[in-house]
């Protein structure tokens, strides 16, 4: 009989959840159940030693083994790849923030597994095998939200800001040039044009953090400022006169990416 958890695609669960529904224990990437016959995947996208890659509906899945050429035969290795006559139900988790897991789906091979160059534990050159999966009922993967893969890539950046010159060289050549896509869901706030076009004409074409022109016009000749909220929208700001001001891109960006106190004082200051 067929195991089929009563989980919606894109639900988030705890580890102790899923060792408990799948009645598995959750060590690494792949998990074998005897007791519902399954094979729990997981994908941990912040810190793993596999290069696993998602591209639109497939994800490339490397298999088990973290030191030398993994080996196809090999405990869950041979079982993901005999998976489409060997009965047992794939289930495949995605970790992007720590200790959730985002349930993907149930999954099956959407092909032959490949081999490719990956660097195991000791940082040496080694073959691993990738098994391309996609979902059971050939759907596509739900979309995660932008923020968390923002979230995502700013960790990954700092993780390899830390390598050694070496280290980092070493990946860097490796990397695959291709690189994978994912679909990602943003909220979008409509915002009120009135105050925007406000704010823009009421900082006159200067900054008003850097106290500078507009770098540039646009195609109509205006000075190019962009709208930005000091409370930002996402955060319960509102989309008031207030709370808005207009910046250069440069300031822009920095407050976006600094969030820094002194300056939001310093444009709140302007309206206080």
């Amino acid at each position: 009989m067929t195991f089929n958890p009563d989980i919606i695609q894109g639900s988030e669960l705890t580890n102790k959840k899923i060792c408990t529904l799948f009645g598995c224990s959750l060590f690494g990437g792949m998990n074998r159940s005897l007791k519902t016959n399954t094979l729990v995947l997981v994908t941990n996208r912040i810190k793993c030693l596999y290069q696993d890659r998602i591209d639109e509906d497939i994800i490339h899945y490397t298999g088990m083994g973290q030191k030398g050429n993994q080996d196809l035969n090999d405990a869950q290795n041979k079982t993901l790849n005999e998976s489409i006559t060997n009965g047992v139900g794939v289930h495949l988790f995605e970790v992007i923030e720590q200790g959730k897991y985002i349930y993907v789906g149930k999954v099956q091979l959407a092909g032959k597994a490949y081999e490719e160059n990956q660097l195991d534990t000791e940082g040496n050159d080694r073959l691993v095998w990738m098994f391309p999966l996609q979902l059971s009922d050939s759907s596509r993967f739900v979309p995660v939200e932008l923020d968390k893969v923002k979230n995502l890539d700013a960790d990954r950046a700092r993780t390899a800001s830390k390598l050694s010159p070496e280290e980092l060289l070493r990946k860097a050549k490796q990397a695959r040039k291709i690189p994978g896509s994912r679909q990602a869901t943003v909220k979008q706030y409509q915002r009120n044009e009135y105050v925007a076009e406000e704010a823009k004409r009421r900082a006159n074409g200067i900054c008003q953090l850097c106290l500078l022109p507009a770098p540039f016009t646009n195609k109509n000749k205006k000075p190019y400022l962009e709208v930005h909220h000091i409370v930002w929208l996402a955060r319960v700001g509102n989309d008031s006169l207030e709370n808005t001001v207009a910046l250069c891109p440069n300031c822009h960006r920095k407050m976006h990416v600094l969030d820094d106190d002194t300056d939001k004082k310093a444009l709140t200051s302007l309206y206080g």
